[in-house]
This record gives C-alpha cells, sequence and structure tokens, in this order.
C-alpha cells in the first residue's frame, strides 16, 4: 500500500493524481464521487452488489472516463487502495468498513469527500442543517431566502444536488447542506461557515449502535464551525451539543424559540418571527423578520424550521426583507403535511415523509381528530410515548407493514379505546385498502392522516412512493364521491 499521505488531499488542486480509490456504490452519491475523482486524476473502483439498467449506463459512462466499475460485486476495497469511499447506506460496524480500516485504507464518505473537493480559491461556504426531523424543509426554506437575497445557491447533501456536483459548480455563493446522522461518520476536516441542529429524537437505530452514537453523529454538524452554531432552545439537547461542540474560535451560539425571544435568540412575537440575535441594538430590540402567515404551514414545526433557516441565513448577511420573501416563495417538499383531498368534510393530508416516532408526534400534533395511517419498518424505535402524547386525538388507526404489530402493542397500553385496522398485504397496492378502512373510520371534520412513523422499503420503493400510491386512492375515493 501507498504511504501517500491523504490528509494533504485539501482541494480540488491538491495532488489527486495517481490516489486509488474503491468507491462503494453507484447510486447518485457513488457516481458523482467516482466521476469527479476520476476527473481529478486518481484511479478509480467502483463496486455495486447491484446490477440494474441504470447502474449499467452509469458504469459505461464511469468506465469511457477511465474508472472500473464491478457490478453485482460484494467485496471490499482491493489491497492496493488507499482511500475507501462509502455510501450512507453502509453501516460504519458493517464488516467492509472495519476490513478496510484494520487494513489502514482511509474512510470517507460523501461529505468528507466533498469538503476535500472544494475548489482552492473562494469556494462556496457551507451552510449545514442536521436533526432528526425538519431538515428538507429547513434546507430549502434557507435555499429560498438567499435566493431572495440574490445569491447564487445550491441546495444539496441529502435533498437536492449531489454535494459533490454542488461543490465542483463554478460560480456558486452558497449551498445549503442537509446533513443526515448517516453521513456524519468519517467526517473530520469539513467546517461549515454555519450550522444547526433542529431536534434530536430516537431514529436510525438499527443504523447506530445506540441513541447515544446517534446523538454524538447528529453533533458532529457542529465541530470546525466557523461563524454561528444555531440550536433549539426548546431542545436543549442541541444546546448542549453547541456547548461541547469543538468550534473556530470566535464561534458565536444562537437559539431559535417559539416563544418570545431572549438576546441572541430569534423567536415569535404575537404574530411575527423576530431577530434578537444579529441587530446591533439586539439588548432592548427585536428586528422583524417575517409574519406566521408568510410560513406556508401554520404548525408548530413549520414556524420553528423557519425560525432555524432565518438564523442560518441571518448568520452569513441576508437581509429581513430577503428572509420574509423567501418563506413567501417557499414551496413545501413532497409528501409532507400536504392535504390532497376532501371527501364529505374529511381531510386527506399527507405526510409520507413522517418516517419516525418524533416526525409522527409532530404531524399527529397539528390537527384536532385524526385517524392515523401508520406503519412499515420500525427500525428499532419505539411508539409509547408518542401515543401517550397523541391518544386523545384519534378517532382511529390504520395499521400496515412489517412492524405493525409494535405499534399495535402500544396503542393497547396507551389508547385501548381507539379503534384499530389492519391491512396485512405487502403489496403496495393495498394503500387503496389502507386509504378506503381510514375513510370508514373518519367522521366529518376529521383528518385521515398518513404519518407512518415506519420507514418504507417493507412494502413500497421509499416514501415518496408511499405518499404517491396515498394521494392517488385518495383521489380515485374523491372521484368515487363526488
Amino acid at each position: 500500500m501507498s504511504t501517500r499521505d491523504v490528509s494533504k488531499l485539501v482541494d480540488a488542486s491538491s495532488d489527486w493524481l495517481g490516489l486509488t480509490v474503491t468507491v462503494a456504490g453507484l447510486g447518485v452519491a457513488g457516481y458523482a464521487a467516482a466521476t469527479a475523482l476520476v476527473d481529478v486524476g486518481a484511479n478509480v473502483t467502483v463496486l455495486d452488489p447491484a446490477d440494474t439498467q441504470t447502474l449499467r449506463e452509469r458504469a459505461e459512462i464511469v468506465e469511457v472516463l477511465g474508472g472500473v466499475v464491478r457490478l453485482g460485486c460484494s467485496d471490499g476495497p482491493d489491497s492496493e487502495a488507499e482511500v475507501f469511499v462509502v455510501s450512507p447506506g453502509i453501516k460504519p460496524s458493517s464488516d467492509l468498513i472495519v476490513d478496510a480500516q484494520h487494513r489502514g485504507i482511509t474512510v470517507w464518505g460523501e461529505l468528507e469527500l466533498a469538503w476535500r473537493l472544494r475548489p482552492r480559491d473562494n469556494p462556496a461556504p457551507w451552510l449545514c442543517i442536521t436533526g432528526t426531523n425538519g431538515k428538507t424543509t429547513a434546507t430549502l426554506m434557507l435555499a429560498a431566502m438567499l435566493a431572495a437575497d440574490g445569491r447564487s445557491v445550491a441546495a444539496a447533501g441529502n435533498v437536492g444536488d449531489s454535494l459533490i456536483d454542488a461543490v465542483r459548480h463554478p460560480g456558486l455563493d452558497v449551498i445549503a447542506v442537509e446533513v443526515s446522522a448517516t453521513q456524519m461518520p468519517f467526517v473530520t476536516s469539513m467546517s461549515p461557515y454555519a450550522a444547526v441542529c433542529l431536534n434530536l429524537a430516537p431514529d436510525h437505530l438499527d443504523f447506530f449502535t445506540s441513541m447515544r452514537d446517534y446523538a454524538d453523529n447528529k453533533a458532529l454538524v457542529y465541530r470546525n464551525t466557523q461563524v454561528v452554531c444555531v440550536y433549539n432552545v426548546e431542545d436543549p439537547v442541541t444546546e448542549q451539543m453547541v456547548i461541547e461542540a469543538d468550534v473556530v474560535e470566535g464561534c458565536r451560539a444562537v437559539g431559535f424559540t417559539l416563544r418570545a425571544p431572549s438576546i441572541g435568540m430569534v423567536g415569535v412575537v404575537d404574530d411575527l418571527l423576530v431577530d434578537r440575535a444579529f441587530i446591533d441594538d439586539r439588548a432592548t430590540h427585536g428586528q422583524e423578520l417575517a409574519t406566521i402567515s408568510d410560513v406556508p404551514v401554520d404548525a408548530p414545526a413549520y414556524i420553528a424550521n423557519a425560525l432555524a433557516a432565518a438564523a442560518m441565513a441571518r448568520a452569513i448577511g441576508v437581509s429581513p426583507a430577503s428572509i420574509r420573501a423567501g418563506l413567501q416563495t417557499f414551496a413545501p417538499a413532497p409528501h409532507r403535511i400536504a392535504l390532497v383531498g376532501e371527501v364529505g368534510g374529511v381531510r386527506f393530508v399527507n405526510d409520507s415523509k413522517a418516517t419516525n416516532a418524533h416526525a409522527a408526534t409532530t404531524s399527529l400534533g397539528a390537527f384536532e381528530s385524526v385517524v392515523w395511517i401508520a406503519g412499515g419498518l420500525a427500525k428499532g424505535q419505539s411508539f409509547d410515548e408518542l401515543i401517550e402524547r397523541v391518544a386523545t386525538r384519534l378517532r382511529g388507526v390504520v395499521l400496515m407493514g412489517t412492524d405493525r404489530e409494535v405499534i399495535r402493542r402500544s396503542l393497547e397500553l396507551h389508547a385501548p379505546l381507539v379503534p384499530i385496522m389492519e391491512v396485512a398485504s405487502r403489496d403496495p397496492d393495498a394503500m387503496t385498502e389502507v386509504v378506503r378502512l381510514a375513510h370508514r373510520l373518519a367522521q366529518p371534520a376529521d383528518t385521515v392522516l398518513l404519518a407512518p412513523a415506519c420507514a418504507s422499503w417493507d412494502m413500497f420503493a421509499n416514501y415518496g412512493d408511499r405518499g404517491d400510491r396515498f394521494t392517488r386512492a385518495v383521489r380515485e375515493l374523491v372521484a368515487e364521491e363526488s
């Protein structure tokens, strides 16, 4: 193996020539990594256990550029590899990664590689957003605020563009980076301009070894932050993350709160979003940023996301007028508390993105009387706390998916009077039956809410597919009843 010091590869102009790299996977992130590494002169081999038409098309391009691709291959990196670039779908405890580390191969994820592939001159600063829930919404809100302020911006990472493609795009002023906890292992040199962890609740417990491990990876978003660390006043764990973070000297802590803000915070006063962190006279005054009506969904989670995004935008100098304009032009991403139809006074809302208990709790809390559609892959979660908090809101529940029995047990313990129906079929077309059973349980003025609190892969291609099938089933019902 080469004795090259890969820590010296700090930007796109470093000496990448001849570096031997194995890339795990040819998905969106892996494909971007492979093509970028070939472009800077590395010797690249891509390994992917799958073999599909899409992967073959990508493999052809990588090989034309000079890389090597092995589809249908579950091996780890060859002995010659100096760097192993892994996808966020591979657990840090996997044999592939552990074996590579034992052999002295440097392991990087997408974030670390993207940081090291930035241009040497005037790289676009990163504004990093993580949290158990709300990451995509807050990231897209932030991007809308930056665009309204005249900045050339990309939303990238766990949303939008490939982060590696984004850092190599000329002319960007700033990158709004959505960061999943599964992307954080193996990040060492990333240094965001500003960072925020929106909230923390159990999730990905099938990926990390413990809740502590999950939280520690979330907290890495603050490490090396240059200017502002934003935290959630209502979630003290996020403030503790900031307190413990090893940041650049002079970096500030700024809180966001749904209550009236203290000095050094952004918050809510009456119906206004107010800044008391980024103005000169913050000891005695507040700066109006927007109104509650400017937030596209009048729900606490959306308002909190707007405040977090506003704090990140203000950190980099976005004007109050642009904060408001960005919120007014912001379009929520699909499958997030979206009204998709109404039948006989019963509203049907798609929040398929609520893939964990914390997200489902937030979603259920936005409605008074709910027929809840839940279930899928539980990812090691408990649902007791969720159901204790929302039991009085439940008109009924329709359960589906592999781990529906886990939710049923919590319902029987904490909401024993709530009627439950189940759909045993794992066929994705079973969503039609799910919707019709939910409609049967609902009464006028109720909301039928798809907020599954679980991952979707046992029945559906992804949460988007699940939400799309729910929407189609609702629209068929609307057409029949009209």
